[in-house]
Formats: structure tokens, C-alpha cells, sequence
């Protein structure tokens, strides 16, 4: 009880900073605003914590408070000493993907044999409904080109272990959705290219070859080292387990950041329309993925797992191709951006999923270990 009563005067706080910081802005003080705002963020974190019901919002939250710290603060984010901080992007992502790694085994491909119907139907959305909305909407942006690319390569891209998370939450299939995300992760070396090639070529010049190798040093080779460690480890390293989960919610926090602070001017010009454009993008994924399903006539519960896998993309790949091609301050924004917006709207559609048991529920392909839940990254 004393636990509620902390969390909820906390919650209270929060909404007292709130209101301060809007005062502040009101009166034509947006700079003085700052710290209020990022103690909101930061306090409403901690309150949404001591509730079952929001807690899946915390991460989320915290990720508003640093995109907050690095509008205001970039000088923090941008260099340390001779070292730019875009430098740390990579490695960042390669740690996340050899935590997916670990997180896999053979066994996750079982569903290819149980179903491979919904298996396809799943990739192909991935792979098809994502890139062309993308594009449409980097047509229609007005956004200098290789912005406007960044929303072509978010859409080009694999979904993440977020949406296993909220395939869980949403009590959908989740042995499909491990599937899906792992095949798409391990495709995008030569599909994420080509698409782009295709669709954002008349935006900015793409190096095939170049682009593979580089998803390739990202996922592939850290994916290859987890599962190796897995294999042989696995076992004997339940630490691990527990401490992975914090370690890729650090990292895709400190990529996004990083991305905010290198991208500051170009985000606070065309921020609103941004988060509009990739808003649409998020939800038209999750709406076509799901009646795209049910048109092929899958069930309630394999459809819900596809909207998912359509709607929830790789926004720290995504980061990590565009600082790879020396773009993270324009082909970046997009990504940064669609991370936290879709962890926000996953979170709300899979609350909304899980009051409502699909019928199929009783049938789920297994459930992952706990550490599969808590990692809600990227």
C-alpha cells in the first residue's frame, strides 16, 4: 500500500512539473523549459513503474526524457573530447543484435514447419507493405532528399525484438512472431538494399554492396556470435539473461540520443511533420498487416501477430545504416523518431489486444523465457 500511495504521489509530481514546465512555455521561457521537461519525463517514468498496467510505458518514457536532454543539451551528445559519439552508433547495434542472438536457437524456426502459410504471409508483409508506404510518404513530404530517405529505409527495414514483446502482451502467436522477426533480421542483408535501391534511389545514390556489408557487419556477425554463445553458454550464464534486457534498453537509448543531438536543427524545422508522417506510417502498418492476414484468412491470433511485425520496425538497424552511410543527421531522423512512437502505440494496441482472449489462445506455439519480455528495444 505504501508502495501505491509512493508511486501515485509521484505520478502527482509529474503532473505538477508538467503544468510548471507549460507555464514556463507559455510565457515565452522555452528555454527555461528544459529541466522541468525532462524531470516530467523523468518522474512520470518512475511513477508509471509502480503499476502493472503502465509499466510497459516506462522505457518509452525514459527514451522522451533523453530525446528532451539531447534538444536542449546537444553539445553533450554530439562530441566527447576528439571522439564524435556517432562513432559508438554501431558497435551499440551490434551489441542489441548479439542480444538477439542469444535470445534464439534453432528452435525458433519451428514455425516455418507448423505454419508455414502465416510464416509467409508475415515476411511478405514485412518485406512488401513497410517500404511502400515509405515511399508514398517520402514522395509526398516536401522533405529534402536524404531525409526523406530516412523514411524509405525505416520502412525497408526488419521489425525488432519489440514486436515479440508486444505479440506477448497482445496474447498473439508468439512462436510466429519470433519467426518472422528472426527470418526478416536475417534477410535484410540483401533485401534492405535492394528495396532501397529501388525505392529511395531518386532520392540519394545507394551502394548495394556497400549497404550489405554493412548490415551484414551489424547483424549477421553479432547474431552468429550470440547464438554461438547460446549454444555453448547459454546454461551456464542465467546472469546473463537478467542483465542483456538492460543492457540493449541502454544502448538503443544512447543511440537515439546521439541521433536527436546530430539532427537537432533539421528535427526542430520539420519535427511535427515528422512525427505525423511517421505516425501514419506506424498505424497503416499495423492496419494493413492485419487485414492483409485476414484477407489470406489466418486467424484472429496470427493476424494480430503480423500487424504487429508489419507495424514495429528496426529503428536502431535503421539508425545504424544511415550512420553507416555518413548520414545520421538527415537519413537518421526518421528512425529515431519512429522508436519511440512505436513503442507508445504497440503498447496501447497490445493492451487493447490483451482484454480481448482470441480464440486460437489456448494454441499458442509456447511462450519465450522471461528474458525474451523484458527486452523492449528498438
Amino acid at each position: 500500500m505504501k508502495k501505491l500511495n509512493i508511486y501515485s504521489i509521484t505520478l502527482v509530481t509529474a503532473l505538477v512539473i508538467f503544468l510548471a514546465a507549460l507555464i514556463t512555455i507559455i510565457l515565452g521561457n522555452l528555454a527555461q523549459a528544459g529541466p522541468l521537461l525532462i524531470a516530467f519525463f523523468a518522474t512520470l517514468a518512475i511513477g508509471f513503474s509502480g503499476f502493472n498496467a503502465l509499466k510497459s510505458y516506462v522505457f518509452t518514457t525514459m527514451i522522451f526524457a533523453g530525446v528532451t536532454m539531447a534538444l536542449y543539451y546537444p553539445q553533450y551528445f554530439v562530441q566527447a573530447g576528439d571522439i564524435k559519439l556517432t562513432a559508438l552508433i554501431i558497435p551499440l547495434i551490434q551489441i542489441i543484435m548479439f542480444g538477439m542472438g542469444t535470445s534464439m536457437s534453432i528452435n525458433d524456426f519451428g514455425a516455418i514447419i507448423k505454419s508455414p502459410k502465416a510464416v509467409i504471409v508475415g515476411v511478405s508483409a514485412q518485406l512488401g507493405i513497410m517500404p511502400i508506404i515509405g515511399f508514398v510518404l517520402a514522395k509526398i513530404s516536401s522533405f529534402p532528399p536524404e531525409i526523406a530517405a530516412g523514411i524509405v529505409l525505416i520502412g525497408c527495414s526488419p521489425s525488432g525484438v519489440a514486436s515479440n514483446v508486444m505479440a506477448y502482451l497482445a496474447q498473439a502467436n508468439l512462436a510466429l512472431s519470433i519467426t518472422i522477426t528472426s527470418i526478416a533480421t536475417l534477410l535484410a542483408p540483401l533485401v534492405t538494399p535492394l528495396l532501397m535501391k529501388f525505392l529511395a534511389g531518386e532520392f540519394i545514390e545507394i551502394d548495394v554492396l556497400t549497404m550489405m556489408w554493412s548490415i551484414v557487419k551489424m547483424i549477421i556477425l553479432p547474431i552468429g556470435a550470440g547464438l554461438f554463445f547460446n549454444r555453448f553458454f547459454g546454461d551456464k550464464t542465467k546472469w546473463f539473461d537478467r542483465t542483456m534486457p538492460i543492457i540493449s534498453m541502454l544502448a538503443i537509448g544512447v543511440i537515439i540520443m546521439v541521433i536527436t543531438a546530430a539532427g537537432r536543427d533539421s528535427l526542430l524545422d520539420i519535427g511535427v511533420i515528422m512525427m505525423v508522417l511517421v505516425l501514419i506510417h506506424n498505424v497503416f502498418g499495423y492496419l494493413l498487416g492485419y487485414w492483409y492476414a485476414k484477407l489470406i484468412k489466418l486467424n484472429e491470433q496470427d493476424a494480430r501477430t503480423i500487424a504487429l511485425e508489419v507495424g514495429m520496425q528496426n529503428g536502431g538497424l535503421a539508425s545504424g545504416i544511415a550512420n553507416s552511410l555518413g548520414k545520421i543527421a538527415t537519413m537518421g531522423l526518421a528512425p529515431a523518431v519512429f522508436g519511440p512512437l512505436m513503442n507508445i502505440t504497440g503498447s496501447i494496441l497490445a493492451s487493447y489486444w490483451h482484454r480481448r482472449l482470441p480464440p486460437e489462445a489456448g494454441h499458442n506455439g509456447g511462450k519465450r523465457p522471461s528474458r525474451l519480455q523484458k527486452k523492449h528495444t528498438c
